[in-house]
């Protein structure tokens, strides 16, 4: 069976020796040069972080796990882990044939011996694994449905080296690591800490009491790798992190990171991460009551029952060897000036706590961090990635028809902010865009949302560097236009503006003439006559230029930078 392993070993990496012919064959190897995710899983997979796993799952083990969280022989495993690729690589494998992982560099990372290649039903495995087939409803499935391969490859891998990481080397420990430190300092009762979260004062309380209640000391075991919504990188991450860990007693937490593809599936999820946190030699792990829901941490309802993660992890234990230990929220009582749980507090008693959408709005209004929520030494580093609004880059993205006075907003605004001189900025509009970046893409769907996404990547380096960015295509498809506001939003401000002029104010001024050769048909794939446009969902701003004159619309979009916070 080409997943499983008959024992478990340090990794998955070859002798020296070894690898010195894997690289030798592997110049005339088909290669694969694997995406972010992908090389998350591989490094699991080497390092052993996935042990029984020693490769990638054959057909028969995911539809085992998809059916029943476990794989042929029995053993629980509860997330599908294959190498997804497209139909025309698919076509191009074999079973028994080796193929090169690489990384984006196209630096050989292991050798994929196939073993099955067969198109997964990912809408039953979207619907077992996650609850729900709807995109719309659960990033996960977002995830599976759209940016997944269509086919899956099954086979065992043979390590050449580890994913390189020139970033917090000395905290990316392997499985073999953990179990060197944690059996050198005597720890044999070990607590696992996943998170993804920005922690603070309550999360030291509440893990120093979790690790008194079981006499456990403590791993602080944080997931990097893939961004986050929320989160400005994960160098922000690890930084508060660090100073995290300064405000523990001496020799009571180990602190280590992990790359890690999470999937969001709930208490699948859950019982994943603490399979994994077994592997790197913990004895228990803390599971709290939306464990890997998408939505846990957020002001949106969570997807999954609140305490089915606990209870799978629970129910589990026996079998994977490691226990369930219950996160159990703190808030602070004023009037004690002390931390309690919040079970636990009585009707009289007034408990103070802040959400993480609360936290980023004082960092970025500049307002005070009360010392009991957080430690000063980390509100320092978030500041140093949440600055002032007033400081940050941001995009004002324009969009709608041809015609609509788009460029025309776009250009008054680039002057008035020329004029301000506290930021440079840059202007993205649709024309120079197709000219300078984009020369090559057609009109059709596929190539007009490239062209946007395109746009998006440009305006998120500007943001990201503290400029402004000012775009302004037709973009007339919301699922580009939403991607860029997820990456823009990452690094700064995002407004959308839709110029929502009446399109037979936009035929009236045509000036390029696009309008009159669609309508004799000597054009095709012009957007509001033989093409739509879809109205943005929840944009920032509407403008309607036949109502307003450019002065005025820009005016509107100053006032609004203004109350935002984004201008002084």
């Amino acid at each position: 069976m080409d997943s499983l392993s008959s024992e478990f070993s340090e990794s998955l990496i070859v002798h020296f020796r070894r690898a010195e012919q894997l690289r030798k064959q592997a110049v005339d190897l088909f290669s694969l040069d694997l995406n972010i995710r992908q090389l998350c899983d591989l490094e699991l997979l080497l390092n052993r972080g996935f042990y029984p796993l020693n490769g990638y799952l054959n057909q028969q083990d995911y539809e085992n796990v998809i059916k029943g969280m476990r794989l042929s022989n029995g053993d629980i495993w509860p997330i599908p882990v294959c190498l997804d690729v497209d139909a025309a690589t698919a076509a191009k494998l074999a079973s028994g044939q080796q193929v090169a992982l690489n990384d984006q560099e196209g630096f050989l990372l292991a050798i994929l011996t196939v073993g099955d290649v067969w198109q997964p039903d990912k809408i039953h495995e979207a619907e077992a694994v996650y609850g729900t087939a709807d995109a719309q409803q659960h990033p996960g499935v977002k995830s599976l449905l759209q940016q997944t391969g269509d086919w899956y490859v099954s086979g065992t891998v043979e390590g050449v080296t580890l994913p390189i990481h020139y970033d917090f080397q000395e905290l990316r420990l392997t499985p073999s690591e953990t179990h060197r430190r944690f059996t050198q300092y005597g720890w044999r009762r070990v607590l696992g800490f996943h998170t993804r979260e920005y922690l603070h004062c309550a999360h030291r309380e509440m893990v120093l009491a979790a690790a008194r209640d079981i006499s456990a000391t403590l791993f602080l075991h944080p997931v990097v790798g893939l961004e986050h919504p929320g989160k400005r990188d994960h160098y922000t991450q690890v930084h508060c992190y660090q100073e995290f860990v300064q405000h523990f007693p001496a020799n009571m937490i180990l602190f280590g990171i992990t790359p890690m593809a999470e999937r969001f599936a709930g208490p699948r999820e859950a019982l994943w991460h603490a399979m994994i946190r077994k592997n790197f030699g913990c004895s228990h792990f803390m599971v709290a009551d939306t464990h890997g829901d998408p939505f846990a941490g957020s002001d949106h309802e969570p997807f999954y029952p609140k305490y089915a993660a606990q209870e799978l992890v629970e129910e589990m234990a026996p079998e994977t060897g490691i226990a369930m230990v219950p996160e159990r929220a703190m808030g602070y009582v004023e009037d004690k000036a002390q931390y309690v749980f919040l079970a636990d507090v009585k009707d009289d008693e007034s408990v103070k706590t802040i959400t993480s959408e609360e936290l980023k709005r004082r960092l970025e209004w500049g307002r005070e961090v009360p010392e009991w929520y957080s430690y000063a030494n980390v509100v320092k580093e978030l500041q140093k990635a949440f600055p002032p609004r007033s400081s940050q880059g941001f995009t004002v993205f324009l969009t709608g028809l041809s015609g609509s006075g788009k460029s025309t907003i776009a250009k008054v605004l680039m002057v008035r902010f020329m004029e301000m001189r506290d930021r440079p900025v840059t202007l993205l509009d649709g024309d120079i865009v197709r000219k300078n970046l984009s020369s090559e893409l057609t009109f059709s769907k596929e190539h007009r949302d490239l062209n946007v996404t395109r746009i998006g990547f440009v305006a998120s380096e500007i943001t990201k560097n503290g400029g402004i960015a000012l775009c302004a295509p037709i973009a007339p498809y919301e699922a580009p236009r939403t991607a860029n506001r997820e990456l823009i939003s990452r690094y700064g401000g995002y407004i959308e503006v839709h110029v929502a002029t009446p399109l037979e104010v936009c035929e009236q001024r045509d000036r390029k003439g696009l309008y009159a050769k669609a309508r004799k048909g000597i054009i095709k794939g012009v957007t509001g006559v033989s093409d739509p446009y879809i109205v943005p969902e929840n944009p920032e701003l509407t403008i309607d230029t036949s109502q307003l004159t450019p002065a005025e619309a820009v005016q509107e979009i100053m006032l609004y930078l203004e109350e935002q916070g984004y201008t002084r």
